[in-house]
């Protein structure tokens, strides 16, 4: 089970990311404190996040994603977006992926969280063949 922080001012936003990792058995908490969680990410103890590219009360998305980074840069991160148009920005690359919000991306959203988490289907595969490997190896000495 992972901790998913969601970070977004928008309730609806919110919903849609819970809905969309509904089943997963993730500990979802949501937050609009945006504040807090730019000044001390690990009071969240999160396994990812997912962050409003569009956040109000006048925070700049891409000042948030940086000081997250700075506090863990390994911490995995999406975008969740709106409009796909403003992806290119050299801002993203910050990020670990994105996902645009839509009435069919609860599965892609799934997907690249279970990614994120190293539970996506190439990192499992990866995983069982390091274990056959190790068993083997165990088996010869």
């Amino acid at each position: 089970m992972a901790n998913i922080l969601i970070i977004d001012d928008q309730a609806w936003v919110k919903d849609l990311c819970r809905k969309g990792l509904a089943g997963e058995a993730h500990q979802i908490l949501a937050t609009d404190d945006i504040e807090a969680v730019s000044k001390n990410i690990f009071l969240f103890k999160p396994s990812t996040v997912l962050l409003n590219q569009y956040l109000k009360h006048g925070f700049i998305v891409w000042d948030v994603l940086r000081d997250i980074k700075i506090q863990d840069q390994n911490l995995p991160l999406l975008i969740v977006t709106r409009y796909a148009t403003h992806l290119f920005g050299p801002h993203l690359s910050q990020a670990d992926g994105y996902v645009v919000k839509s009435h069919s991306a609860a599965d892609e959203l799934r997907q690249k969280v279970s990614a994120l988490l190293g539970r996506g289907p190439a990192v499992q595969k990866t995983k069982e063949i390091k274990k056959i490997h190790d068993d083997k190896i165990s088996d010869q000495e």
